[in-house]
């Protein structure tokens, strides 16, 4: 991207910025005073401030009205889940103020806001930006997010209607189990998926970085030296890297997953209560819930049927005969006897295999392969 582009988009940023925080303000005074501050109060408001601020009015009007819709979407969820009662923990935040040197630039443009020619994406206001195509469209785009993401690269991110994709049918299925020691366990040893540890192996770069940040932090109020800078991007860097790691790992394991078999049990499993256990370094690691959003993505891309099983009990239950253990086994116990009938297994294979029972997919074998012409039923 040229100096001059990235200069253009940074100033539309500026101003969108500005109004956002003046929908802030705005929607805060109409709180303490009993009125109503919904997205057409906002956008006379934007028509207003136009009117007599010209370095507003400089800019393009598009990205300024995407924005309040954003806050109003924003506003109106947070307002939902106060109304529902929902707890502290799980109700989305109101709208904050967003800060120059902490929010990073986000800039929505609409069909009429934006073409393409030449390989090359025009926005309104005379951008013109050269675009690094990681793909072809498959389809007219109706939309595009510009944006900026923390190490400072910048992305353009189409929305485009898109059909699914089907594979050829196997006539197989599987279960899936998500765990720590190993991040998917599956009726099928050669769909394992093993721990990859990218941030494990990545953490003496990033305790290198820390205590270069740690020794050259800044005092409060003060400006943050070149040192501090450096070494905060390329801790920025390193993070992402990581992050980009995990995603391909989940990726090219969900493909493999949804190429070899027609039907998929995948245990609901939501790791964030990991977060505060003493194994939360180790669960965020392994990236569970980026496997497990990129395996239902691909399911639904390529027409696969994804079955999602609730986690109660699934360790206690036995995938032979349906028995349940009289008390739920230690971690450190990793082989499953079940009391009824015998049967002895791998914890995280017996577990897998209640998946497809819950599924309604009766797993024949270890491989988890169906009858030659058994239906699939809906999911308990």
């Amino acid at each position: 991207m040229s100096s001059w582009a990235c200069t253009a988009l940074l100033a539309e940023w500026d101003r969108c910025r500005w109004i956002w925080n003046e929908c802030v303000a705005r929607s805060k005074k109409a709180h303490r005073d009993g009125e109503k501050c919904g997205p057409a109060r906002l956008d006379r408001m934007l028509t207003e401030a136009r009117a007599v601020t010209p370095w507003l009015a400089e800019g393009a009007s598009m990205p300024q009205q995407q924005l309040i819709r954003d806050f109003g979407k924003s506003r109106a969820k947070a307002l939902k889940d106060i109304k529902d009662r929902l707890p502290q923990r799980q109700r989305a935040g109101m709208p904050k103020h967003k800060k120059k040197r902490e929010a990073d630039p986000t800039l929505n443009y609409t069909r009429r806001g934006f073409r393409l020619k030449d390989r090359r994406l025009h926005l309104v206001g005379g951008i013109v930006l050269t675009v690094v195509w990681s793909r072809e469209l498959p389809a007219e785009p109706s939309s595009v997010r510009v944006y900026r993401d923390s190490i400072g690269h910048w992305y353009a991110s189409f929305v485009v209607r898109t059909e699914v994709q089907p594979l050829p049918a196997t006539g197989a299925v599987i279960g899936v189990d998500w765990g720590v020691k190993e991040t998917a366990t599956t009726t099928s040893d050669a769909h394992d998926l093993s721990h990859a540890e990218h941030g494990r192996k990545t953490q003496a770069k990033l305790s290198r970085y820390d205590r270069m940040m740690a020794r050259r932090r800044p005092a409060k109020g003060q400006p943050a030296s070149k040192g501090y800078r450096n070494a905060k991007k390329q801790h920025a860097k390193a993070c992402k890297k990581v992050a980009r790691q995990r995603q391909d790992t989940g990726r090219k394991w969900a493909k493999k997953v949804v190429t070899d078999h027609d039907a998929i049990a995948v245990e609901d499993f939501r790791p964030k209560f990991l977060a505060r256990t003493t194994m939360a370094r180790k669960a965020a690691d392994a990236a569970i819930g980026a496997t497990k959003r990129a395996l239902i993505e691909m399911g639904r891309k390529h027409g696969r049927d994804v079955r999602l099983v609730h986690p109660a009990y699934t360790t206690m239950d036995c995938g032979r005969c349906g028995a349940r253990a009289k008390h739920a086994l230690p971690l450190s116990e990793r082989t499953y006897t079940c009391i009824e009938c015998g049967a002895m297994s791998s914890r995280d294979k017996n577990s897998a295999r209640v998946m497809l029972v819950r599924a309604g997919l009766n797993p024949v074998g270890a491989e988890g392969a169906r009858p030659p012409g058994a239906l699939l039923q809906e999911a308990a």
